[in-house]
């Protein structure tokens, strides 16, 4: 979870909220003069026994840290103050030295209060020590770097960024942020405060991490049915949105022992989690592409959109025999199938009563038109757009012969042995019939 955090200081730093650099990163100017022209000799002492400090302990970390708190003892006004309490945190991190790290980091945020990576860096570490007075400063931090958040206007968005890619980092990091507020609530115990942070990290950006909290918050609370509705929905979501990832192993084990508490059984568990994962991965309301030919009543009333976008009617197919092939990209057996469907769609070329079409179910359009070039198909790709419903396909792939009335006189699901060599004929006595 620590490293997600920094992934999460670093989101920050990206989109709005930078650290305040420390005005001495870089090693004072040799040249620089007093007020009365001569160059500090304080400074120059300094500089010269923080170069050894830093010579002298090489690459060992411990050695580093004694050597620059040895330092501080020395020149606690340094110039290069900020930049060694840096070094540091991050020796100190490196030897697993958590009250160390957070001392320097607190030091460093009283500093540079608008710090918001330190801020962040520094609730994770008073998260580690999880005594109240800790959490009540975890907490501090988080809300300042919310409030930075929440106030920051769009004219401040950076200049290579669209307005929607802005508010689209923005969503992202109010998610993580609520969700890390949510976190140490939780461990304060304040129940209350933190489903309201977790509701927000959630509503925010749909996410396993505050999903899963919620469920837990509820089980302790022995609120069942919610803590079954949110550790399903830590079970089916992706792992993206907040600052953490779940363990799905944990979260199937929290979840099956609720509905066992419940139900006596697992029994239904099955179908309780695909229905949730059928609802999480539907299309937005109003995206379905099968309301395009919702009023059809027959084949040749839809119209279908090709790969570009343009559209097709399949009312001039009327009289025609038509042959259709459903598939996805996402189907291995359809991988395999289409391009023999392709194949006999050729050695039909010349046959003008006859027409095919591979019609695709992706509900992500967006990765057909790359596949169908890679795999080089002549064969006219159509969107399903509501076909699939209509002619009852329950499973891909799935091929399809219409007589010249639309009425379907052959179908087949699966790839069989010889599926070619089948197919051909079943054509070839439907184009018989017709004649």
């Amino acid at each position: 979870m620590r490293s997600a955090r920094l992934l999460l200081c670093v989101s920050i730093l990206l989109a709005r909220c930078p650290a305040a650099l420390p005005q001495d990163s870089s090693p004072p100017d040799p040249q620089s003069k007093s007020a009365s022209g001569a160059i500090s000799k304080a400074d120059t002492d300094a500089e010269v026994q923080l170069q050894k400090a830093l010579t002298d302990a090489g690459n060992d970390r411990a050695a580093l840290i004694r050597n620059l708190r040895t330092y501080l003892l020395r020149f606690p006004d340094s110039p290069r103050k900020a930049g060694v309490y840096r070094a540091l945190i991050e020796s100190c991190e490196q030897i697993k030295d958590n009250l160390c790290a957070l001392e320097y980091a607190e030091r460093l945020i009283a500093i540079h209060p608008d710090d918001s990576e330190m801020m962040l860096l520094a609730v994770g570490l008073l998260e580690d020590q999880a005594d109240d007075a800790c959490l009540i400063r975890a907490s501090g931090y988080v809300s300042r770097v919310i409030d930075r958040v929440e106030k920051t206007p769009p004219e401040e968005k950076p200049a290579r960024s669209s307005l929607a890619e802005w508010q689209d980092r923005q969503d992202q990091i109010r998610s993580s942020l609520y969700y890390m507020r949510g976190e140490v609530e939780r461990l304060q115990r304040k129940y209350d405060a933190a489903v309201t942070d977790l509701q927000k990290s959630y509503s925010t950006r749909e996410n396993a991490a505050a999903a899963e909290l919620l469920g837990e918050i509820a089980e302790m609370r022995n609120d069942s049915a919610t803590a079954i509705d949110d550790y399903t929905l830590a079970f089916v979501l992706p792992q993206n949105g907040a600052g953490a990832k779940v363990d799905r192993r944990q979260v199937r084990m929290r979840l099956g022992n609720v509905w066992r508490k419940v139900y006596g059984t697992e029994n239904g568990l099955g179908a309780q989690i695909l229905a949730a994962y059928d609802r999480l991965a539907a299309p937005p309301a109003g995206a379905d592409p099968s309301v395009r030919n919702k009023d059809a009543k027959d084949l040749f009333a839809f119209v279908l959109r090709r790969l570009n976008g343009t559209t097709i009617s399949l009312a001039p197919l009327k009289g025609k025999v038509v042959v259709l092939s459903f598939w996805a990209t996402w189907c291995g057996p359809c991988r395999d199938l289409e391009p023999l469907f392709n194949q006999v769609a050729e050695n039909f070329s010349g046959e003008a009563n006859i027409a095919f079409f591979a019609v695709n179910t992706d509900e992500d359009e967006t990765l057909v038109a790359p596949f169908v070039l890679r795999e080089k198909w002549n064969v006219p790709v159509v969107f399903a757009d509501g076909l699939d419903d209509f002619m009852k396909v329950m499973n891909l792939p799935t091929v399809l012969i219409l007589d010249p009335n639309g009425k379907i006189v052959y179908r087949s699901g699966g790839l069989a042995e010889g599926f070619p060599e089948t197919l051909t004929a079943a054509i070839r006595a439907v184009l018989s019939a017709a004649k």
